[in-house]
């Protein structure tokens, strides 16, 4: 199964004002290059979509509502998913902050219909959480991640192999995982506009669609014949390194742009740390060149650091002294020198292993509360109560 958070940051703020419920709501980075990093579907109506400069979309719908990129709190809400896909397996693969790949072989195993199963799962994360997703079913990695892609908001989709072509093949080829705008549009020029006609020239090995693939063609070809990576990983216990990488959609030296996938890839990383109850000494940040070529730079600390922020402010550090300006295909965020924090001899702040883990649910149950809660009242920590003067 691929499930797929739908929305996620627009709809984190849902659950922490639920008045915005339903409304145009607009994440993204701040300054005047800010770009948005996610829409609520109500948003994306008016055009508004991921990547866009906020000024524009501000623009396209001056009444939605902008709100700043919180990833401490998008951290929370992406740990108690993860934990919540725990309970129907062991075997669960983060794949981003809002989406994970879980093996449910042995519970489906000789099912005639799963969708009662998935239908279940699907509802309670939305009761419990309030976290709304689509999913895909299939015996391969990539076509589960096409089916979770394919109805949303809230769709389930199965995905058998004989059934590859007829959900798939109408499908215009911007929609391929792994295909990026770029070569999507090279591939349109050759006259291949969906996903059906791209098999079609696989098939018979036609030498543009393989100088444009490259090496990525035998893959492509594979994938759509139903094969491919069906093995669900979970993150090494004795990880030595955690990093992640985004290919822009075009060649970029928008340093807007730039931070705002930075700040993505940093609370990622630092779900991952969490999950390993791991630190970090060393963060290094990466960029691909249009010529393809990476150059790479790091920084040691003399303290580990384990939250976005901190991840964040050392890649931005790295971005400023070294990359801006750069114009960039490719860019990537790492962390190493991992150790575990409960080892460390010196007392441990407020904020580290466990107690901010405890604070966190803490505050998602608050904010559970608060969402079910119809009119005349809100919880809120005795701690906040007493600062706001509350009685």
């Amino acid at each position: 199964m691929h499930i797929d958070l739908n929305a996620f940051f627009a709809r984190a703020e849902e659950i922490r004002h639920p008045s915005y419920e339903g409304k145009p709501i607009v994440v993204g980075g701040s300054g005047a290059r800010g770009v948005v990093s996610t829409a609520s579907y109500a948003a994306r109506k008016y055009g508004i979509h991921s990547g866009m400069p906020l000024f524009q979309a501000r623009r396209a719908c001056p009444d939605a509502l902008f709100c700043p990129v919180d990833f401490p709190y998008y951290e929370m809400l992406s740990r108690s998913f993860r934990a919540y896909l725990g309970r129907y397996s062991s075997l669960v693969e983060p794949a981003s902050i809002d989406e994970c790949y879980v093996d449910l072989t042995r519970q489906l195993y000789r099912s005639a219909d799963p969708i009662p199963y998935l239908k279940a799962l699907q509802d309670g994360l939305l009761r419990e959480i309030g976290l709304k997703s689509s999913i895909g079913l299939a015996a391969t990695k990539f076509l589960a991640k096409m089916g979770s892609d394919y109805k949303k908001p809230m769709g389930i989709t199965i995905v058998r192999k004989k059934d590859i072509d007829a959900l798939f093949g109408p499908l215009p080829i911007e929609s391929f995982w792994g295909i990026g705008k770029k070569t999507s549009s090279r591939l349109r020029e050759l006259g291949i506009r969906t996903i059906g006609s791209l098999k079609e020239s696989l098939l018979r090995a036609e030498s543009g669609t393989l100088k444009v693939l490259g090496s990525f063609a035998p893959t492509c070809l594979l994938w759509l014949k139903g094969g491919g990576d069906d093995r669900v990983r979970k993150e090494s216990e004795e990880a030595k390194s955690i990093s992640r990488s985004i290919t822009l959609g075009s060649d970029s030296d928008d340093d807007g742009l730039i931070l705002d996938k930075l700040k993505e890839m940093s609370g990622e990383i630092a779900i991952a740390l969490l999950s390993e109850r791991k630190k970090a000494r060393t963060v290094t940040m990466s960029l691909r060149d249009p010529s393809f070529r990476t150059h790479s730079r790091s920084l040691t600390l003399e303290k580990g650091i384990s939250t976005s922020q901190e991840i964040y402010e050392q890649g931005k550090e790295l971005y400023e002294s070294s990359f801006a300006g750069w114009t960039a295909r490719l860019v990537g965020l790492g962390v190493s020198g991992l150790y575990d924090p409960r080892e460390e001899t010196v007392q441990m702040s407020f904020f580290d292993y466990p107690e901010f883990e405890k604070m966190d649910a803490t505050k998602l149950l608050v904010n559970e509360f608060n969402r079910r809660l119809k009119k005349g009242g809100k919880l809120m920590l005795a701690r906040e109560a007493k600062k706001n003067g509350a009685e």
